[in-house]
């Protein structure tokens, strides 16, 4: 067993021994260890340790202190979130800093028994999220997702992935950003998708990868949200969900969720290729992309022909 862990249990309760400790998989941007530590009167906790990958730490250096905090302050709102233990500092045993958080007992759903009611949970957590007093989150730093976006669409590549029509997309939101301040800036969770929620006995019980967190705009969240449930389930399911939100969360303009629709279509664009996804997947992901990018098109006024590229995979 890995010196380094039961270093870790002994900094979090020097009388803890180790019991077992063994990867997580589906980490892609932390590697995800649990860990099952004993207290002396037998007391038996799964605790699970995320350590950031470089990507994270690199855009930002605090990344593990401020999900930390946030994590915290999500906990102290009635948040289904996982708890927050331990943050152990970088050191000879732990080249960068990391985060003990607690074991969630259940599982990502990927063909929910009730796709109506995971909607609407989803649907319903994901307005909590967003209802979360802002100015609790002063000195957690989170980025501004307005901001990444701007330069998204500085840092324009040398090549378009134009068979998600990213080249569409990008002159689309060129005209418009920034876009004009509609609606309230709140916490965004940042990738707000199924794969992100954990569930038990048909109920959502946590929310968790926290390291994209930012603030902006809670339409960015929905808009990304609608895309990771349309390539899961569907369109019907995609409409549903937004039906659920909208309906948890009456005072919001909706008047450009057509802009943040594109948004998040522009995040697939040059890597979906990459994310090692069957070929049958990876083409109903693009196909559902495609109608994705039509629906708000058409919502805006703009005419869209699917592009020659996307048409040679069917």
């Amino acid at each position: 067993m890995d010196e380094k862990w039961t270093r870790l249990v002994h900094n979090m309760n020097p009388s803890a021994k180790l019991l077992r400790a063994w990867e997580l998989k589906g980490g892609i941007s932390a590697q995800v260890t649990a860990l099952e530590m004993e207290t002396p009167d037998g007391t038996q906790k799964k605790v699970v340790v995320r350590e950031h990958g470089q990507a994270d730490l690199k855009r930002n250096p605090q990344i593990v202190s401020d999900e930390f905090k946030l994590l915290q302050i999500l906990k102290s709102a009635g948040l289904p979130t996982p708890t927050p233990y331990h943050l152990e500092a970088s050191s000879d045993m732990f080249p960068t800093p990391c985060l003990v958080i607690e074991f969630i007992e259940g599982q990502t759903v990927t063909a929910p028994a009730d796709l109506s009611s995971f909607l609407q949970q989803a649907a319903e957590v994901l307005n909590r999220i967003h209802s979360v007093d802002a100015s609790r989150l002063a000195d957690t730093y989170l980025p501004k997702q307005e901001e990444a976006i701007t330069e998204k669409l500085h840092k324009r590549p040398a090549t378009l992935d134009n068979s998600l029509d990213e080249g569409l997309i990008r002159e689309v939101l060129a005209f418009v950003w920034p876009l004009p301040q509609a609606n309230v800036v709140s916490l965004l969770h940042g990738d707000f998708w199924p794969g992100n929620t954990m569930w038990k006995e048909e109920k959502l019980a946590a929310v968790i990868d926290w390291e994209d967190a930012a603030i902006g705009d809670p339409l960015s969240d929905l808009g990304n949200a609608r895309l990771e449930i349309l390539w899961a389930f569907g369109v019907e399911a995609m409409n549903d969900f937004t039906l659920y939100y909208q309906s948890a969360s009456k005072t919001l303009d909706y008047t450009q969720l057509p802009y943040w629709d594109l948004c998040a279509a522009l995040r697939p664009a040059s890597n979906l290729s990459d994310w090692g996804l069957e070929k049958r997947i990876e083409k109903t992901m693009r196909e559902r992309h495609s109608l994705f990018v039509m629906q708000a098109c058409e919502k805006l006024g703009i005419p869209y022909k699917r592009h020659a590229t996307y048409e040679s995979l069917e």
